[in-house]
């Protein structure tokens, strides 16, 4: 049976070229890379190889990069690291309403221990107003934090205009760009962030490894301690594997980007287009043109979406209903209600997200399927009169 798989958002397949590389350092190169020996200076060279790699695909410079376990830990090592380290200034937290759940989470913690927090409302297609952002902001603002590219609905924000607003007031300024590195232009200079968020297996390396990147001059502190690795910022023996890894996705993502975005966009519109056409009663979730480039997002009408993703399953495509952080809950996702779906079409949603595997064929398999599942399933289902 054909096998598609749609749900890169959710994580990539490994690219060839970073097995390689990690297989040769689980191999031949296993020393400590704080330790002073030939084999630990072997670890070292391949530790900051990585790191500059990593630091040239958004454009930030090579000390700005500290090494995390992924875009959880890196989301919450920035708010946290912000907030702890600007106390003395103030309590007060802008973020929206439509974050990933490390990021609210995170802050409704933040908000049970003494800190204000603001959660911006964003538009039907998943946009905060910047002007919404200048409204917030008081002299007790420590922290604005908004999504670059939003996992769920790939709605890009206004990242610069924001940006610009907080430089304004002096806010330290962080954004959550798990989703979008490597899949659109990220230059943290002309975004104006202080803070950005990233993640290996988003790019086709491997799981379990991600970055932060911190601005040079940024009052940021470490939210828990051990050796002086990373800076001090993020102690701990670094995992080479992973990071070599990444450093090798990083390197592959910021040669193929402009092609590989074009090749994406293509395919991502014939799926939108295509369901339009032949599916009624379906609705696109999120912006029409700011949008990632991989990602499409639909709620059907009159049909529960795990129902639709098993059935699709079977048939050999792998979708997903939204977040994978979140897949397993049956609250309908805090995105869609955002955005003013209606609470029963939300549990009708499906994301689905191309990457570098996919082609025209396994699109076209996906619109000749997925009209009949559709159907059949509204058939069956007690909310179709």
């Amino acid at each position: 049976m054909r096998k598609i798989y749609l749900d890169h958002a959710a994580t990539t397949p490994v690219h060839p070229q970073v097995f390689s590389e990690m297989r040769l350092v689980l191999e031949e190169c296993f020393g400590n890379p704080s330790s002073l020996h030939s084999f630990g200076r072997k670890a070292k060279e391949y530790l900051e190889q990585a790191r500059k790699r990593v630091a040239s695909l958004i454009n930030a410079l090579p000390e700005e990069i500290i090494f995390t376990s992924g875009g959880t830990e890196s989301n919450n090592l920035a708010i946290l690291g912000t907030v702890y380290a600007n106390r003395r200034k103030g309590n007060h937290i802008i973020t929206s309403a439509i974050e990933h759940h490390s990021v609210l989470h995170t802050c409704k913690f933040l908000g049970t221990s003494g800190f204000e927090v603001t959660f911006l409302p964003v538009d039907g297609n998943g946009l905060v107003d910047p002007d919404d952002v200048r409204k917030a902001i008081k002299r007790e603002t420590i922290l604005i934090t908004i999504i670059h590219g939003n996992n769920e609905i790939g709605t890009i924000q206004p990242i610069e205009e924001v940006s610009l607003i907080a430089k304004e007031y002096e806010v330290p300024f962080h954004t959550d760009a798990v989703a979008s590195v490597g899949h659109v232009p990220v230059d943290v200079d002309k975004l104006g962030v202080d803070l950005l968020s990233l993640s290996g297996h988003k790019i086709y390396g491997p799981k379990g490894v991600g970055a932060l990147y911190v601005r040079r001059g940024t009052n940021f502190t470490p939210i828990f301690h051990g050796g002086g690795q990373e800076r001090g910022l993020r102690p701990g023996t670094e995992n080479l594997p992973g990071i070599v890894g990444f450093g090798k996705a990083a390197e592959i993502a910021r040669r193929e980007l402009a092609s590989e975005r074009v090749r994406l966009e293509g395919l991502r519109d014939k799926l939108i287009q295509g369901v339009q056409r032949l599916v009624p009663d379906v609705k696109l979730n999120g912006h029409p043109v700011r949008r990632l480039p991989n990602n499409a997002n639909f709620s059907f009408a009159g049909v529960e979406g795990e129902s639709l993703l098993l059935r699709l399953d079977l048939l050999g495509i792998a979708v997903s209903k939204g977040s994978a952080c979140s897949s397993g809950e049956l609250a309908s996702s805090h995105v869609l209600l955002a955005i003013g779906v209606d609470p029963e079409l939300a549990q009708g949603t499906l994301r689905m997200t191309v990457g570098r595997t996919n082609t025209d064929e396994d699109i076209d398999y996906v619109l000749d399927v997925l009209p009949g599942v559709v159907a059949e399933l509204r058939r069956m289902s007690p909310l179709i009169e």
